[in-house]
């Protein structure tokens, strides 16, 4: 399917690097259809070939999870069958949100920007942490370092909650704040269940404008979203090698030893192999987390 591609009943309204967005083409405006493509990014660009399956693999994902959190989601039940027919393994028919400006992040590790914030500040978001942890070390509760979430094209910002207090105001930042932990927790412990440490994630969340209620929306605890490690790895290694992710670090790394950024403004085609071994992954996840064999 080409980029900005609409369908019978659906009009296209807009893109971000691996997903796209439509309305119904009636013009009625309850309703959106989230398609998950197969594209794939890294360091902001968007990579060729594209990864076979990865859309249906993530929108499975979000699907089961949806199932397992007890909180109001996006999702229109008896709508599904109204996505295309061509995409609906990876579409989902959604009512329509007042989307919150917040990202809202929770990390039960500290690694990636959190763990460079903590190096230059012994701090993440303004959330004050024990000395000399390393990349990758496990807390001992999980924290809330939201982001805000810039406009498309521009990157969301690390904020603190205080800071979230002034956009959103304080009962619905605390409202925020509990949700996301709170949802959190109950992964966590499904994750290790699995054998899988769920090192981090973020939610997005918004307002159902019939009633006021908060409503979990966007994908949720995917590996595009979320940090998974294996946990059996995690514990017989140490340092970089016990923090073997269910994600696209087999493309990044690959960049990493393949692609000089600063010389080369076109990152290079992925080989074979790397698109073979980073759907292996997805969809290891898949079925370790779910327990059940993905359809495609």
């Amino acid at each position: 399917m080409t980029l900005n591609a609409s369908f019978e009943n659906w009009r296209h309204l807009a893109s971000g690097k691996v997903r796209d967005l439509y309305v119904p083409a009636d013009g009625s405006d309850n309703r959106l259809l989230l398609v998950a493509s197969n594209r794939i990014s890294a360091f902001d660009f968007l990579l060729e070939p594209e990864i076979p399956g990865k859309g249906a693999l993530l929108t499975g994902l979000s699907h089961w999870w949806f199932k397992q959190i007890d909180m109001p989601n996006h999702l229109l039940p008896d709508a599904q069958e109204l996505a295309p027919a061509a995409v609906r393994d990876r579409s989902m028919v959604v009512k329509k949100l007042e989307m919150l400006p917040i990202e809202c992040v929770v990390r039960g590790a500290i690694t990636g920007s959190g763990y460079q914030e903590y190096q230059a500040t012994g701090s993440v978001c303004g959330i004050k942490l024990p000395g000399g942890l390393a990349d990758g070390d496990l807390l001992s509760e999980p924290i809330y370092t939201p982001a805000y979430k810039a406009p498309q094209g521009e990157h969301d910002e690390n904020t603190t909650f205080e800071q979230t207090v002034e956009l959103v105001g304080a009962d619905r930042a605390k409202q925020l704040q509990d949700a996301s932990l709170r949802i959190f927790n109950i992964a966590r412990e499904k994750a290790q269940a699995a054998g899988v440490i769920l090192a981090d994630t973020k939610f997005e969340f918004g307002i159902d404008p019939q009633n006021g209620e908060l409503v979990i929306a966007d994908e949720v605890l995917t590996s595009d979203s979320s940090r998974y490690w294996d946990a059996a790895v995690y514990a017989a290694n140490e340092g970089a090698a016990r923090l073997e992710s269910f994600d696209k670090q087999i493309v990044r790394n690959w960049l990493l030893a393949n692609w000089d950024r600063a010389q080369e403004s076109t990152p290079p085609v992925l080989p074979a192999d790397i698109v073979t071994r980073t759907v292996s992954r997805y969809r290891e996840l898949f079925e370790r987390l779910t327990g059940e064999t993905p359809v495609s």
